[in-house]
């Protein structure tokens, strides 16, 4: 009897962990923030208790990664014009409830009045309210309080550039190696679907194909976080050229994803017939899931050679063969979705491989040259 609580203490235990190690180094880091503009604030200030200082610190930083230098900008702002609005006011109005929520009114309209976002006007009134919350009994006006708001914020953009900055190359290729794997998952699934005529799987592939758009959007939040912490963060400068090859993959991968997507759907609508898909469509199917794979190979390592080429073309090349003994207009349709996919992984190659290749191939107009004429010259 006594295993069972145990079980699932470790099962606790684990999910604590699992939830808990994505954000230990960026709760670590606002601790270290708040600690840091603490210490400044009482050595360049006449004040024992810089509590502002600690608190624009955590603000600014908060305890995830993303978009940290133009938030951190954006809430020094709010949290200066909240402590200046609330400062001002109290040299001629008392503490009180309704004094609050007047001081509460006149920063945030102050801070959209001068155009501030969304987290500009929130931090205003937060800002306020902590004013009154722990001003001194004599209402008296203080700068400090605003340098103490100046340091706060100036702690968290250098501690967020030099402190447990994320690292860039391993958010992308997290966010890419997720990605890769939902789409290689679809592509088996469909070939599946297709391959014993189950239109129920052919619905399930449909849906985890119209599920992936997610991780595009989340590949493409990681990247721009990336390129941030490349740029302003000094350890880590030497990865924006990887970024950048990173970066023109990205289209090309919203592009596969896009005609996996149509190739689910025509599949899973030929699936509803419930007859087998003609010899070599799956297989045909099944090398666009090898050379997905082999993508994420060269995620890992860019120049790395894979077989990707072989693969895509290869089942480009069975599904034509089978549009050619089988001219079916539903086939048609799925084929020219193979051949899509197949040319958007190549591509994909192509930039991740070589810097600049995506450049050229656009100057010599690849980019909108038609999936056929394409391939033409790999399947010769």
């Amino acid at each position: 009897m006594s295993a069972l609580p145990d079980a699932r203490r470790r099962t606790r235990v684990r999910t604590a962990r699992t939830r808990l190690r994505p954000s230990i180094l960026p709760i670590l880091q606002t601790a270290a923030a708040a600690v840091i503009a603490w210490y400044l604030a009482v050595l360049l200030l006449p004040t024992d208790r810089p509590t502002f200082a600690s608190i624009a610190a955590v603000i600014c930083l908060g305890a995830t990664f993303g978009r940290r230098p133009q938030r951190a900008l954006e809430l020094i702002g709010g949290v200066l014009l909240g402590i200046v609005v609330a400062d001002l006011l109290l040299l001629v109005i008392d503490t009180g409830p309704l004094q609050l929520g007047l001081l509460v009114v006149l920063a945030m309209t102050a801070a959209v009045l001068i155009r501030g976002g969304d987290l500009f006007v929130n931090e205003a009134a937060i800002s306020a309210i902590l004013l009154v919350s722990l001003a001194p009994s004599d209402g008296s006006f203080s700068a400090d309080r605003i340098l103490e708001g100046v340091i706060g914020g100036g702690v968290a953009l250098a501690v967020a550039s030099l402190l447990f900055p994320p690292h860039p190359v391993a958010l992308v290729g997290s966010a890419a190696q997720h990605l890769v794997g939902r789409l290689a998952g679809t592509l088996d699934a469909t070939a599946r679907a297709l391959e014993a005529g189950d239109p129920v799987l052919g619905e399930q592939a449909l849906a985890a194909a119209r599920a992936l758009d997610e991780d595009v959007v989340a590949l493409r939040g990681a990247l721009d976080v990336a390129r941030e912490t490349a740029r302003m963060t000094p350890p880590r400068r030497a990865q924006r050229a990887l970024l950048a090859r990173y970066d023109a993959v990205l289209p090309q991968l919203d592009f596969a994803v896009r005609n996996t997507r149509v190739l689910t759907r025509h599949s899973s609508r030929y699936a509803r017939n419930r007859l087998p898909a003609p010899e070599g469509l799956p297989e045909a199917l099944r090398e666009l899931v090898g050379a997905v794979w082999a993508l994420g190979a060269q995620y890992e390592q860019p120049d790395r050679v894979t077989d990707l080429r072989r693969r895509a073309v290869g089942g480009a090349m069975l599904a034509t063969e089978i549009f050619e003994r089988e001219p079916d207009l539903a086939l048609t349709e799925i084929v020219g979705q193979v051949r899509s996919v197949a040319v958007d992984l190549v591509r994909a190659a192509d930039a991740l491989a070589a810097p600049g290749a995506h450049a050229e191939a656009d100057e010599d107009g690849l980019a909108a040259r038609p999936t056929e004429e394409l391939l033409v010259p790999q399947l010769g």
